[in-house]
């Protein structure tokens, strides 16, 4: 998998190796910014993952708004502020489609059994769920939307099996496209959204990494729709197990939401009692 830094509306390719961002010239990312340090941090790209790692400077780096005091691991959809400019972290769209495509055609993945709830094994993932809108189900379509399908099923085993990493691993990838395809005004659907969603707060309940909930906050935010009961149930687990979670975030989700309360109906609305009520929760710790 491929990353790239978004800053404003530009973009930057993340290689391997390290940059580093400051005022000084002889930095890779040079930021004209007096509340930046000379040479203020360092992103490290190793494999499938990059890392921020502030450089004694004199304001500080901060992640998803909290001050980092050693090299932080980055997910996708991350937002690193350096000085004023606040940089995202995102997966590069087509390497992520690759990679699915690839995973896809694992034998060891095509023979794993979802664990249903009553301990037998489920079916696999339903074939065609396309996007909502969509006029053409080509092959391409269809080959992606069952590996994201796929995926999530192989993440939710890995969960229940113990593996975290094995997990995080999985639902990078799909969690950061479908924040960038929402960005981007495509309309997914809806039960997709959800289930990544699900196992990426569950995720964030086991590894204690308040990203993951970030991150799904941001992707609902993206739709302009509450999340459905069964997220908010992760979401207050991971509350009382995770500090580190944005509420600057949430804040700004409520925010977009409260703008259409006015086309919600009861359901809706209900959801949105509860989001606030996790508001509440974590503006109280």
């Amino acid at each position: 998998m491929r990353f790239r830094l978004r800053h404003r509306k530009r973009e930057l390719d993340l290689s391997e190796g390290s940059l580093t961002v400051g005022r000084s010239s002889s930095c890779q990312l040079f930021l004209d910014d007096p509340l930046v340090s000379r040479r203020h941090a360092v992103f490290l790209v190793a494999g499938s993952g990059v890392t921020v790692e502030d450089l004694q400077s004199r304001n500080g780096v901060l992640v998803n708004g909290r001050r980092i005091e050693a090299r932080t691991a980055l997910q996708p959809g991350d937002h690193v502020l350096i000085g004023s400019a606040e940089l995202t972290l995102v997966a590069t769209p087509s390497e992520v489609s690759k990679a699915i495509d690839q995973t896809i055609g694992r034998s060891t993945l095509s023979r794993v059994a979802v664990p249903a709830t009553d301990g037998h094994a489920a079916s696999p993932p339903r074939a065609a769920e396309l996007p909502v809108g969509s006029n053409e189900a080509d092959a391409s379509t269809v080959r992606r939307v069952n590996a994201f399908n796929l995926l999530s099923a192989v993440a939710e085993k890995a969960l229940a099996l113990g593996r975290a990493e094995e997990a995080e691993r999985l639902l990078s990838g799909p969690l950061a496209e479908l924040i960038e395809s929402s960005r981007s005004g495509h309309r997914l659907s809806a039960s997709l959204v959800d289930t990544v969603a699900r196992l990426a707060v569950r995720l964030a309940a086991v590894t204690g990494k308040g990203s993951w909930v970030d991150s799904t906050i941001e992707l609902y935010r993206a739709q302009a729709r509450p999340c459905p009961g069964a997220v908010i149930d992760e979401l207050n687990i991971a509350a009382r197990r995770v500090s580190a979670i944005d509420g600057v975030s949430l804040r700004a989700y409520l925010s977009v939401l409260h703008g259409k309360q006015a086309t919600f109906g009861p359901a809706e609305r209900f959801l949105l009692q509860r989001l606030e009520g996790l508001e509440r929760h974590l503006a109280l710790r």
